[in-house]
């Protein structure tokens, strides 16, 4: 029996007679006979390499051979827009077959979900914190609704194990478990990831495991790197370029997005803009310019890199530079999807930075090598979430079983750690002790309360943004950092357009807006870009040895870098100095950005560094190498109790830990994690 035959004989019908299709890929039957035995898999392929069909054909076929009732696969996702994009492409799927698909997430109405309650759905969209307010939710029989799980599908998996959103995820999975009778089947999907293998096992801790298809890094591609100086010079260029074709551009801040696209409607050029922080309405405009615009530009931050369908796209232009290969190849993935097109990418440079970073990702692509995907190091803050979400959920917990639940949620980290994290939080009120049941604590609903505990719902923290509306329309939010000072009457730019600030309601955190024909800026808060040591080294090799031969290198990039090259010096991986303008130095290590926080801590005591980045360290005052002994790269960096929860506070729920484990988390996260060897910043004192 074939591989396809194994399928339920209406699906095969299907496949063949209504998709039209002669065959499956090798990656689509070769998952078929893992996931009809229930086997936890995790399926590469590269970017619209069948992944989702890989994964949801199988799924339907026993959902249809073993007769599953009510909801019984769960579909996450790490964002909305994919969600979106992939209802009406799983809704035909499961429609063949008479199942059905409904999505929820936060742009999906009381009423519709309350449909889907009344009428459940086979098969759920939903995003980890919406799954986490299904958890808690006083208005969902929890064992009703979840009890015939069988399947959780996990979309782009890589996106979630690299920050704490996985930790999330996982433990949530962790809590559905606890009302679904048998061992719910885990299937992850990946394009982009160097280590499978670790990645299941932490997605599946227990149970049988199976690496299906591989996710080899193509070069065949058309790439280019381009130097334009400023987003207004880009602008230009994209308003000139590809004319009457789909264009695609990156922006890696919303700001510089909405710059971009205020820029290029005032040329007259039809764009369509996406980003977190605008509202619902607004980047629906820009996904549904995906299935039915021609000529148009969609900017978009990483909203729109995973994932989504976006048929028939002409060209992706990236401003600038991502942080990582894995999101050049995700972005670069939207095209190249047409027979007898070619996957591209044109970088547009605005600054010289962003023009080394831009050809230490092509250096290292050209050399099929990409990231992997592990989790942050010492996830406390989230057991922290969890002990307060699953006590949310459940009213109280005997001390025990909540031991127990997180130790299972959290099965790398050491018991007595867990146990120090619930100590703590009972000493600051975040949770209660009456006769060893543990109920919510004053803390929790002080900080987390409001909204019915809408912030502890999500694992990532933000600034509390406020909306803009003009008139009955919701435009997007603003960060509250834009209205210092004198704030009415000034000129800001929301979903690429202007506006004037006619009154602020702080308490409905409300900012009412009128249209304006220009002019104004936009500015969110957020935190720098953290690049690995093998960017760094890539930048150095990109630098001396080119980008590769994959890649075209404009003139005016040439020209640049060049210029560049003057103050890069020719040291391999040693260390090295050179005097700037400003009577300082530039201490060079292409180490990485933690390692090169590391360095800025062991030599304080000797010279204070103004910036540090990826690549070095700018020193207020000259410097020579004859001062870095090895007892100074090998001292112990210390800090005190206010620089740690300073450096703590991108951590959503630090402030639930005890100090040594914030200090922990800390090191680990924003620092070398070996802090006192040398080898961990791979640093040569040879000159």
């Amino acid at each position: 029996m074939s591989e396809f035959d194994k399928l339920h004989p209406a699906l095969q019908y299907h496949v063949v007679n209504t998709l039209g299709w002669s065959s499956l890929r090798p990656t689509q039957l070769q998952a078929i006979a893992p996931i009809l035995a229930g086997v936890n898999c995790l399926l590469l392929a590269p970017t619209a390499g069948g992944k989702t069909e890989a994964a949801i054909i199988p799924v339907l076929s026993r959902i249809m051979t073993e007769a599953w009732p009510g909801v019984s696969v769960i579909y996450v996702c790490p964002i909305k827009a994919l969600l979106n994009n992939l209802e009406l492409r799983l809704s035909h799927y499961a429609g063949l077959v008479g199942r059905r698909v409904a999505v929820w997430h936060g742009d999906v109405s009381q009423s519709q979900k309350g449909h889907a309650l009344k009428d459940a759905p086979d098969i759920l969209l939903t995003t980890p914190e919406s799954l986490e307010g299904m958890l808690v939710s006083t208005r969902i029989d929890r064992k009703a609704w979840f009890g015939h799980l069988r399947v959780v599908i996990a979309d782009e998996l890589h996106a979630f194990a690299a920050d704490d959103r996985g930790w999330h995820t996982r433990a949530v999975l962790h809590r559905l478990q606890q009302y679904v009778p048998q061992p719910m089947q885990r299937l992850g999907l990946s394009a982009t990831v160097s280590n499978p293998v670790q990645l299941l096992n932490w997605f599946a801790p227990t149970g049988v495991r199976q690496i299906v298809g591989t996710a080899s890094v193509s070069t065949d591609a058309d790439v280019t790197i381009d130097y334009v100086g400023s987003l207004t010079n880009a602008g230009t260029v994209i308003s000139r370029l590809y004319r009457g074709s789909k264009r695609l551009v990156f922006c890696d801040s919303r700001s510089s997005a909405e710059q971009l696209t205020s820029l290029l409607r005032g040329d007259h050029v039809r764009a369509f803009l996406s980003h977190a922080s605008l509202s619902h309405s607004e980047r629906k405009l820009a996904e549904t310019a995906f299935a039915e615009e021609k000529d148009c530009v969609i900017v978009a931050t990483s909203t729109l890199e995973l994932g989504i369908d976006v048929g028939d796209l002409d060209h992706v232009i990236q401003i600038d530079a991502p942080a990582t290969v894995s999101s050049f190849l995700q972005r670069m993935g939207r095209t190249g999807r047409r027979s007898g097109f070619r996957r591209n990418c044109l970088f547009l440079c605005t600054h010289d930075d962003a023009l080394m970073l831009a050809v230490g990702i092509c250096r290292l692509w050209g050399e099929a090598w990409v990231e992997a995907a592990y989790p942050p190091p010492a996830p406390w803050a989230i057991v922290a979430q969890q002990a307060m979400a699953a006590t949310l959920e459940r009213g109280q917990w005997p001390r025990h079983e909540l031991l127990a639940l997180l130790q299972g949620a959290f099965p790398e980290s050491d018991p007595k750690g867990v146990a120090a994290v619930i100590d703590h939080m009972l000493a600051l009120g975040y949770l209660m002790d009456v006769d060893e049941v543990l109920q919510m604590g004053p803390m929790t609903e002080k900080q987390f309360g409001r909204a019915h505990y809408k912030d502890l719902l999500a694992s990532f923290t933000g600034i509390q943004l406020l909306l803009g509306r003009c008139g009955n329309v919701e435009v997007g939010y603003i960060d509250p950092t834009m209205l210092t000072g004198d704030k009415l009457g000034r000129l800001i730019l929301l979903s690429g357009k202007s506006w004037r600030i006619t009154d602020v309601d702080w308490k409905k955190r409300v900012v009412w807006l009128e249209p304006v024909k220009e002019g104004g800026k936009a500015r969110w808060t957020g935190s720098g870009r953290t690049l690995s040591r093998e960017i760094a080294q890539g930048i150095l090799r990109g630098l001396h040895q080119g980008a590769g031969e994959q890649t075209i290198i404009s003139k005016r990039a040439r020209a640049q870098i060049e210029l560049v090259m003057e103050e890069v010096p020719d040291t391999g991986t040693h260390l090295s100095i050179t005097r700037n303008e400003s009577g300082g130095a530039r201490l060079w290590t292409f180490a990485g950005t933690r390692a090169n926080r590391t360095l800025a801590r062991q030599i304080q005591s000797l010279v204070e560094a103004r910036h540090v980045d990826a690549v070095g360290l700018d020193l207020k005052m000259p410097f020579t190498l004859d001062r870095l002994s090895a007892d100074v790269l090998m001292s112990e960096i210390v800090f005190s109790d206010s620089e740690i929860s300073e450096l703590a506070k991108s951590v959503k729920f630090s402030e639930c830990l005890p100090q040594d484990m914030l200090g922990q988390l800390v090191r680990l996260r924003q620092f070398d994690f070996e802090p006192h060897s040398t080898k961990s910043t791979q640093l040569s004192l040879t000159a």
